[in-house]
């Protein structure tokens, strides 16, 4: 009798082999991919699934491989390249896939290349990521033994190698046309759209850039078919989520759930709710670049189309939950730290704007701040918000501070008539999950 998967990972033991993950029927999707199935059939199979980008746009995969130039004269070499320079704090969910299943990740790639007839892929690793690097290197050797990769795939007509580049590591890498001028070695900034990398990419070829997460649904897509995958989900995104908790609550860690879960069920059921003591006071449902969510919005589903609805973004669904005892002016103060420290300096209003914003922000957390610099505060807001810069870095960057700005509103106040942060505990961010920073 064949062992269940469950059984066979465990990350104490590092990460499984391929041995194990043909056990559990693994490569066998990418095998009838390549062997059995025309690539528009796959496309077609991927965009009936519903799956949509799990990095953080929320863009249906299967739609963005269909921009890939088809037929004979169409440019080449193609190339298929995974994002995994997960450097959003708060998210750890891909570094979890990686160096527990890296061999899921190359089959969801070696599908994903069969899709877009791409001949050369890269996984675009975060530097700081040494065993996730260590277990892809391992799995990407086993693969290429067994003639998964290479030449003839399966012995099949199609040929296709994926290789490892571990990024210097810039925040701006995860944009994806600033990772396409780093993988070129070239200075990370984003490029002008159009055109599209789908159309014009990687050493201006065709190119599509997905996520860890998202290509490795993409197997068992594949393997149990687009419906199957439909009925995972609590909503018309389709599939399973990885969420993920972290902060003050009793039991933080990432969760695979149907896409649509209520926020209220991840963070009291799964996260256990909050550590004795402490009361919930707001989330960051999507990594740091999302906008608050508080009590009113616990019960909503977790997907795309619903926490749009209610003022945030998904994102990457690894929530920083803030608690009655973090000043949230200090949270806010510890992320734009990091947006100032990370921007590109490509435009003016993110390369000067986010390090005002900073300093204004450091002033009133220290007790120096005026009364005008909340309107200050709002008004960059405004000038860094969306259509405003070069890419969505700041827009992004501006998410916590307009709803903090919103939902929080008193504590500004009272750092600026008191003078004074009011709570006594002054490690403001460095348990709210930005811990990998």
């Amino acid at each position: 009798m064949e062992r269940p998967l469950t059984e066979l990972i465990d990350l104490r033991e590092g990460p499984l082999a391929r041995e194990a993950y043909e056990h559990a029927g693994g490569y066998e999707a990418a095998r009838r991919a390549v062997c059995d199935m025309p690539p528009r059939e796959v496309i077609k199979t991927v965009e009936d699934s519903g799956l949509k980008g799990r990095g953080g746009a929320g863009f249906l995969t299967g739609m963005k491989w269909g921009f890939v130039p088809a037929g004979d004269d169409a440019p080449r070499p193609r190339y298929l390249i995974c994002n995994a320079d997960e450097m959003e704090p708060g998210t750890f969910k891909d570094r979890y896939l990686m160096e527990g299943n890296p061999h899921q990740l190359i089959e969801g790639m070696i599908i994903a290349a069969h899709a877009i007839q791409a001949e050369i892929g890269y996984i675009f690793l975060r530097d700081e990521y040494h065993r996730s690097a260590e277990a892809l290197r391992r799995a990407l050797a086993e693969a290429r033994e067994a003639g998964y990769l290479g030449d003839s795939v399966f012995g099949s007509a199609f040929s296709c190698d994926i290789h490892l580049h571990t990024s210097a590591g810039r925040y701006i890498c995860g944009e994806e046309t600033a990772l396409l001028n780093a993988l070129e070695g070239r200075r990370a900034v984003p490029r002008a759209k159009p055109p599209f990398p789908p159309v014009v990419g990687l050493f201006g070829k065709p190119t599509i850039v997905n996520n860890v997460e998202t290509l490795c649904c993409v197997p068992h897509i594949v393997s149990k078919g687009s419906k199957w995958f439909r009925q995972l989900s609590l909503t018309s995104d389709g599939g399973t989520k990885i969420f993920g908790v972290s902060g003050r609550v009793k039991n933080p860690g990432l969760w695979e759930l149907p896409m649509g879960t209520p926020l209220r069920e991840v963070i009291e059921g799964h996260a256990g709710g909050m550590r004795g003591g402490y009361r919930f006071r707001g989330v960051i449902p999507g990594g740091a670049s999302t906008d608050f969510l508080v009590e009113e919005h616990l019960d909503i589903p977790l997907d795309f189309e619903s926490v749009q609805k209610a003022g945030s973004r998904l994102g990457t669904g690894t929530m920083i939950v803030l608690d009655d005892r973090t000043c949230p002016v200090g949270m806010v103060h510890n992320l734009e730290r990091f947006f100032a420290q990370e921007s590109c300096g490509w435009c003016t209003p993110c390369r000067d704007g986010i390090p005002w914003i900073q300093k204004t922000l450091a002033a009133i957390e220290a007790g120096r701040g005026r009364p005008d610099d909340i309107e200050l505060l709002h008004m960059h807001t405004r000038h860094l918000g969306p259509g405003r810069t070069f890419c969505a870095f700041a827009p992004g960057a501006m998410e916590p501070l307009q709803s903090a700005l919103k939902y929080f509103d008193d504590d500004f106040r009272r750092h600026i008539a008191d003078g004074r942060c009011p709570y006594n505990n002054h490690q403001t961010g460095n348990s709210n999950g930005n811990h990998h920073h």
